[in-house]
């Protein structure tokens, strides 16, 4: 049995190449992801470990932001001179380190990374321990003087003796470049600017008494933990965060984490999309292998093989598709992380390809998903090959029928497909968010089994429907394709069902996608009044002197600034809730239309209070007037007052759990040191809107990081961002056709192979080569626009209930995207075509009287 197994796999092997390709993409993702994500892990761990001093001294992070503050937590550095005093202390060193500053060139142009890494500024320390050490040219010496690192001053093209602009939240001023740093390490993607300590402290901190943190060098044979130890004895245990080399290091990486998951996560979202549709293309191929083999199998068993033997010789295929799709998918992998690497390295992050990581978690990984895969769908077709009887052999008869596993598909697609509709259902009457999650992604997992399940009972009735104008327009030959597409009807389905998953999550996604862009223009709409809208295409900070241009500009009226504030509320259920507050200027009321169910926004924004969302006050006892302890970055508590509540739709600020918000007074009394992030301005009487726009545009020209526009261009700025989120599920959507076409593709082969003697009595009896590639590309198209109706109809109602989760949360406008239905389908269309080209073209080569006399 064994030796008649490997005869049968290689003499199928042709038939089965589509089958390994699916099983190549899917282990090909999994490997990638995994050795992209180890070797990104590993390079950032060594070079934070690098550069971590022996035990490194950090004000108290406290909150973590969402949306930048633009606060810089400081302590005094004057601590270095007490902690170098210690015995067990070789050195101690002040760091000086401002994130997100703007450093532009002489003709205006921003000197950033293309990756929307932040430009950091830092003091050049010659005993510190750095990423970077200096290339060319000289130290900085003098507030005046800097040095960039080289990648920046290469993509800026900026030399030695250039001079710069920095924007720092204490203001803007001029540096000469009088070096340029070469990286001895991984650079993650940022730029660096280097002053030195003095001008670090006077220009980035705005404080020459001030430090971000201090860095200590232990004496020889002194442990860092026991030095760690004594630094906080010394400075007091609980006022800062006391670090080791080896836990800096940690907290670094963590801080990075949320961009290595992200690319972690989408490429095995890829790779959970290959093996979901590559599950379909396994299970068809097997199952026409088994149905063409059904003499094959049964004079097996007239030879004396059993059941067991038959199942386990389908089977062993199985695992020797696995392992061969596994092998190169691991391959590819290695190259698909090698691509990435190189794709990184192009846009800013320099990381060595000698580097990579494959660790022994990957192969096993690989293999598990190939090897499960195929053998999980090969599983059910095995069974179906066991149940050949000898006399198969004689009678010539396929090994399954069509009616007891139809009915059977119609009982078990109906009972998971009204459970499904339940959950949906449920999903979409519920009225809190925590409830209707869960019953969404239950409903969908649900129905897709169903549709999947049920799918071949839809064939004949959906594709008569669509194949109806079919004899009209093409004669004999249409109604001959239409035919074949209803032959089997459980071919037909499963070909047609890995086009569906993807066409079903893409417009699913498309049709949230589509509600949120068209509830923030409502939203936008109906609660922002202001004329034009002032900010950073990233929501990123800017300094104070940015507000004074535009209040100095020609025309302007009034301004509103607005500012993020990360903060923890303690509220009367005992639940201690971390969002983020928006802190506001005077004037709201004027620059906002804003839906208040108690109080005002003078209420609101009164000393000492605060005004939050509705619902969020009702679910946690809270009443106007009551007091919530509010905690502030850098740790200060203080008991507010709620003056004001709001309607869900009252602004586009709430984005936050809450939708907190306070006065500029209340948040500087308390968090001082914060940046504005926005500016509503209004014009000021007399003053046209093109003429606000233009002076305000001439005001920020020093400050190009920063944009006016008005309400539409804030919508398309909105628009932009949910864009992100689209152009990965239409990546999504364009592997999920790439692998749907090898499925039809492979389909439509083995079909030919069935078919061979009755293409050759079609030919023998006139049919032409090229009515007979129609007839198979019009079978193709027809299979292909079938699953296109079963994936539209599938994420229609997938994406509405999506929307009505999102409701809950305010984004309440359904838009359908019917320019995406209408590409989807006319896609169907093309998919259909271009799977047909092949078996098409080997089908109409065929030899006439080799054909007929084919078995």
């Amino acid at each position: 049995m064994l030796r008649a197994t490997l005869r049968s796999f290689l003499a199928h092997k042709g038939r089965l190449l589509m089958s390994g390709l699916a099983v190549v993409l899917s282990v090909a993702f999994v490997a990638g992801s995994l050795i992209f994500s180890d070797t990104l892990d590993r390079t950032f761990d060594q070079l934070f470990a690098s550069t971590a001093a022996d035990v490194t001294v950090r004000p108290e992070e406290g909150l973590d932001e969402t949306l930048p503050s633009g606060r810089i937590a400081t302590l005094p550095a004057a601590l270095a001179d007490r902690v170098v005093g210690l015995d067990q202390v070789a050195a101690a060193r002040v760091d000086v380190e401002a994130e997100n500053i703007t450093v532009v060139d002489a003709r205006r142009r921003p000197v950033s990374p293309t990756t929307g890494a932040p430009t950091t500024g830092a003091n050049w320390d010659p005993a510190g321990r750095r990423t970077v050490e200096l290339g060319s040219g000289h130290a900085p010496r003098g507030p005046g003087q800097a040095v960039l690192d080289e990648v920046t001053a290469d993509r800026a093209d900026v030399r030695i003796g250039d001079t710069l602009t920095v924007i720092a939240p204490p203001g803007s001023f001029p540096v000469e470049v009088v070096g340029i740093a070469a990286f001895t390490a991984a650079n993650p993607g940022t730029a660096l600017l280097f002053l030195d300590t003095p001008a670090a402290q006077e220009r980035l901190l705005g404080d020459a008494r001030a430090a971000t943190g201090i860095s200590v060098d232990a004496a020889k044979g002194v442990d860092a933990g026991q030095l760690k130890r004594r630094v906080a004895d010394a400075l007091g245990p609980d006022a800062y965060t006391y670090r080791t080399a080896a836990e800096q290091a940690e907290s670094d990486v963590q801080r990075l984490g949320g961009f290595l998951d992200v690319l972690k996560w989408v490429m095995l979202g890829f790779a959970g999309v290959a093996v979901l549709v590559g599950v379909f293309l396994i299970v068809n191929t097997f199952s026409m292998l088994i149905a063409q083999r059904t003499r094959e199998l049964g004079l097996l068993r007239a030879l004396g093989a059993d059941r067991r033997q038959v199942r386990r010789s389908v089977l062993t295929e199985a695992l020797l598709l696995g392992v061969a799709g596994a092998t190169l998918g691991l391959a590819a992998g290695v190259g698909l992380a090698a691509g990435l690497i190189r794709v990184m390295n192009a846009i800013g992050m320099h990381i060595r390809s000698t580097d990579m990581v494959i660790g022994w978690a990957t192969p096993v990984a690989g293999y598990a998903v190939g090897i499960g895969v195929t053998f999980v769908a090969a599983y059910l077709p095995a069974r179906r090959a066991a149940a050949v009887s000898p006399m198969a052999a004689i009678a010539e008869t396929e090994a399954a029928g069509t009616g007891r596993p139809l009915r059977t598909r119609a009982r078990v697609g109906a009972a998971v497909g009204a459970v499904g509709a339940a959950a949906l259902a449920g999903c979409a009457v519920s009225s809190r968010t925590g409830r209707a999650a869960p019953l969404l992604g239950f409903g969908v997992a649900l129905t897709l089994v169903a549709a999947v399940v049920a799918g071949p009972l839809l064939v004949r009735p959906v594709i008569r429907v669509l194949g109806a104008s079919f004899p009209a327009l093409f004669g004999a030959v249409g109604v001959l394709s239409r035919r074949n597409a209803l032959r089997n009807p459980r071919r037909t389905g499963a070909t047609a069902a890995a086009l569906m998953v993807g066409i079903a999550l893409a417009v699913g996604l498309s049709v949230a996608g589509a509600s949120i862009t068209a509830s923030f223009d409502r939203r936008i709409d109906r609660t922002l009044g202001s004329d034009f809208i002032v900010r950073n295409g990233n929501s990123a900070p800017f300094p104070r002197e940015v507000t004074d241009a535009v209040r100095r500009a020609p025309g302007a009226g009034l301004v509103v600034p607005a500012r993020y504030a990360p903060v923890a509320v303690r509220l009367p259920d005992g639940e201690r809730v971390t969002t983020t507050a928006t802190a506001y200027g005077p004037g709201l009321d004027e620059v906002a239309d804003i839906d208040y169910a108690h109080g005002d926004g003078r209420a609101a924004l009164a000393p000492g209070r605060l005004a939050m969302d509705t619902r969020f006050a009702r679910e946690h006892g809270v009443r106007p007037g009551g007091t919530v302890s509010v905690e502030f970055q850098g740790g200060r508590t203080a008991a507010l007052t709620v003056g004001a509540l709001t309607g869900r739709e009252s602004a586009e600020r709430f984005r936050t759990p809450g939708g907190l918000f306070l006065s500029l007074a209340t948040l500087e009394r308390y968090a001082p040191g914060g940046q504005d992030a926005v500016l509503y301005v209004n014009a000021a009487p007399g003053t046209g809107d093109d003429e606000l726009r233009a002076a305000l545009e001439r005001s920020l020209a020093p400050y190009p990081h920063v944009q006016v526009r008005d309400l539409a261009g804030y919508k398309e700025l909105v628009r932009d961002q949910i864009a992100v989120l689209l152009y990965l599920v239409y990546a999504l959507l364009g592997l999920a056709i790439v692998i749907a076409v090898l499925g039809v593709v492979n389909t439509l082969a083995l079909s030919v192979v069935e078919r061979t003697r009755e293409i050759g009595l079609l030919r023998a009896i006139g049919l032409s080569r090229r009515r007979l590639r129609r007839m198979i590309r019009l079978e193709s198209v027809v299979i292909a626009v079938f699953g296109a109706v079963l994936g539209l109809a599938l994420g229609l109602v997938w994406g509405v209930c999506t929307q009505r989760v999102l409701a809950l949360e305010g984004m309440t406008v359904l838009a359908v995207p019917w320019d995406t239905v209408v590409a989807v389908v006319a896609g169907s269309v093309a998919v259909g075509i271009v799977a047909a080209l092949l078996p098409a073209s080997r089908a109409s080569r065929m030899n006439v009287l080799a054909a007929i006399a084919h078995e």
